[in-house]
């Protein structure tokens, strides 16, 4: 299963691409809405407006090899616990090796924007970005596939 922090998720058609050719669902969470699909495999989940309602639902749901897409290091942090693959909408995996700094890097940033010492301003997403996204969504996917197959005899 691939879930899908999908409230400012700039790779949708992507996710939906690698699925497809991998034959594995997709479940899209956002706090509005979402375009509707008639594909069986795609899922659309509307949760409240609540702060962190999308994220804690994906994190309620999202388990051992699992996919999850997000660019939320708090929601990544929550999922990489519980065992499952994640990656941000740039291609940047999220695993145990790093989510540490990740996460107190995020905490930094924030704090330097709070006292005025950054203006925070987040690099445009670009098609290397979505190129690298790609690749490593595939990876994932045949890294999640692997695992659930088992150990082979």
């Amino acid at each position: 299963m691939i879930y899908v922090d999908a409230d400012a998720c700039p790779v949708k058609a992507e996710i939906l691409k690698v699925a497809e050719r991998h034959g594995m669902a997709v479940t899209f969470v956002a706090n509005s809405g979402l375009r509707p699909s008639r594909d069986p495999m795609v899922r659309n989940v509307i949760v409240s407006g609540a702060f962190d309602a999308a994220d804690n639902w994906i994190a309620d749901h999202a388990g051992a090899d699992d996919i999850v897409v997000t660019a939320d290091v708090p929601l990544a942090v929550r999922c990489v616990e519980k065992g499952a693959h994640v990656t941000g909408p740039t291609g940047r995996l999220f695993d145990k090796t790093n989510i540490g700094m990740a996460s107190a890097m995020r905490d930094l940033g924030a704090h330097l924007r709070e006292t005025g010492e950054s203006k925070g301003y987040n690099a445009a997403f670009s098609p290397r970005d979505r190129s690298a996204f790609l690749e490593m969504l595939d990876r994932l996917c045949r890294r999640a596939k692997n695992a659930q197959a088992g150990p082979s005899p």
